[in-house]
């Protein structure tokens, strides 16, 4: 058989533009690596995903030094928003735009936000957002309102809330896609447990790509999902200017699939992987690498976990309802973009021997709780930069190594100095938010690639981009790369989103080009 669109990935972009054309009657092919999260209450402990990795994928990648490690990527239906915090931000209007960093400009987008702002709109819908416009002052122009209200907080976070504005900073309710019906809870899938983010759902009320995206393709009769299905190689036409067959492995036996349009949505390390492993004689150096742009560029930010622990204990369970962007561009004394500050999921105490272990190794796990248990956790982003020799490369066997140099971390601690003197001056007692403050930072590491972007930049001039607007390949009649890839900046707040709205974008392209 030959299908219309095979899609290579079911993460959220593959998962979201999956839904976007499955009710065109097309035969659509979703090929994924992984399976279907299993449903395993005694798996879901914090012991057991942040101690004994149980959802991370046993991959090895190198470092530029040739160390070994163990990515933090999911391969599951869903891909990697099966575990992520459901934090669903519109980049701001400016960061479409070229702005000066402190280590170097963020390039310009060959599209504007304008073009993406519809699209952003029907993703937040289609992902059931929850929030509020209008009480972010960096917020950019949105043309409908959240389709759900924002999430209420629970009594410390709130008592945090209200301190924030009363010193005069402009908090706000975070964007969440959780399935959440507080005012009849009832009727609610969400019941604000305290293992939402970097947890998989156990009652499936998060809004990740399997549950929003792939579940509703699968409705339609002509979308058809092979879970397990590791793609390996594509092969192009005899002229090279079309993908003739996609090559995958399942259940140890070579497959072979042709297709009119082949969509990768692998994720951004991934991605570049397929299309370097696919080299042949009309593309030497890989698929669609003329410009030798390929796994180059790679961005994943400058990310700190960052927790006040106070004597007061914080009784809270869902944490994450909290944002603060009122240095994202800079503030007094520093002209340049510092980054964003959210809450993320309440920490527990085995959190701590997973990132943490030979810090840890001789601390009771009983302390270890107590100390979670007193801790309000903030998540601080700055945006890094894209450099051509931060990068993806492969072995002829497949071996990926990622080149990785960070940058802009001055203003990363800029950020976190902020955030501490911020807290140390909100005039606290102790029945107030962190008496007696101790500050715990966890910056985030290179095997930390939930976030990871770049590697295929789209842009007008096949020479310096990978992709052209509509997230083609320049070199390529019938590839488009619909993942986190495209990305040629990243922002400082978390990519889902983006990938999302990108997806029904380039939905309504493949739409109008099937309906020829």
């Amino acid at each position: 058989m030959i299908y219309d669109v095979i899609i290579i990935g079911t993460g959220a972009g593959g998962g979201t533009l999956a839904r976007r054309l499955a009710p065109s009657g097309k035969k659509i092919l979703l090929l994924e690596r992984g399976d279907f999260l299993r449903r395993e209450a005694e798996n879901w402990s914090a012991k057991s995903v942040f101690v004994d990795n149980r959802y991370i994928s046993h991959d090895t990648w190198y470092d530029n030094k040739g160390k070994s490690f163990q990515p933090q990527v999911h391969y599951f239906v869903g891909g990697a928003t099966k575990m992520y915090g459901a934090a669903l931000y519109r980049l701001r209007k400016e960061d479409f735009g070229a702005l000066q960093h402190y280590d170097g400009i963020s390039p310009e987008w060959p599209i504007s936000y304008e073009e993406m702002e519809p699209y952003y709109t029907q993703a937040e819908q289609m992902y059931q957002v929850h929030g509020l416009r209008g009480t972010d002052p960096t917020e950019p122009p949105a043309s409908a309102p959240y389709p759900c209200p924002p999430v209420s907080h629970e009594p410390r976070i709130q008592k945090l809330y209200d301190d924030l504005k009363n010193a005069g900073y402009y908090p706000y309710p975070a964007p969440c896609g959780i399935m959440l019906h507080e005012k009849d809870m009832a009727f609610s899938r969400c019941v604000r447990c305290n293992t939402c983010d970097g947890f998989p759902c156990l009652v499936q009320a998060k809004s990740d790509a399997e549950m929003m995206g792939v579940r509703p393709a699968l409705e339609h009769s002509n979308v058809t999902l092979i879970r397990n299905a590791k793609a390996t190689k594509l092969i192009t036409n005899s002229a090279g200017n079309s993908i003739a067959e996609v090559v995958a492995e399942i259940d140890g036996k070579t497959e072979i699939f042709q297709a009119n349009i082949v969509v990768v949505s692998c994720g951004a390390a991934n991605s570049a992987k397929l299309l370097l492993m696919s080299a042949n004689d009309r593309h030497p150096k890989g698929l669609a690498n003329g410009s030798d742009q390929v796994g180059r560029n790679y961005m994943f930010q400058n990310s700190q976990a960052v927790l006040a622990i106070s004597l007061e204990p914080n009784l809270t369970k869902f944490q994450k309802t909290i944002a603060l962007n009122d240095f994202y561009f800079g503030m007094e004394g520093f002209k340049y973009p510092m980054g964003s500050i959210q809450m993320i999921g309440k920490a527990l105490g085995p959190m701590f021997k997973g990132e943490k272990p030979i810090e840890t190794l001789f601390v009771p796990n009983r302390a270890l709780d107590e100390l979670a248990h007193h801790s309000v956790d903030f998540w601080l982003t700055t945006e890094d930069l894209p450099m051509q020799n931060n990068r993806v490369t492969v072995d002829k066997e497949g071996k990926i190594t990622l080149n990785y140099t960070p940058n802009n971390q001055v203003p990363a601690q800029k950020l976190y100095e902020k955030l501490k003197s911020m807290l140390n001056h909100l005039g606290m007692h102790p029945n107030h938010l962190i008496p007696h403050n101790v500050y715990l930072k966890n910056s985030v590491p290179i095997a930390g690639v939930a976030h990871q972007v770049g590697t295929c930049r789209f842009g007008k001039d096949p020479k310096t981009s990978v992709l052209d607007t509509n997230n083609k390949a320049h070199e390529l009649d019938n590839l488009y790369v619909v993942d986190t890839s495209f990305f040629p900046s990243i922002g400082a707040v978390n990519p889902s989103l983006t990938a999302m709205a990108n997806a029904l974008r380039i939905g309504d392209h493949l739409l109008e080009r099937l309906r020829c």
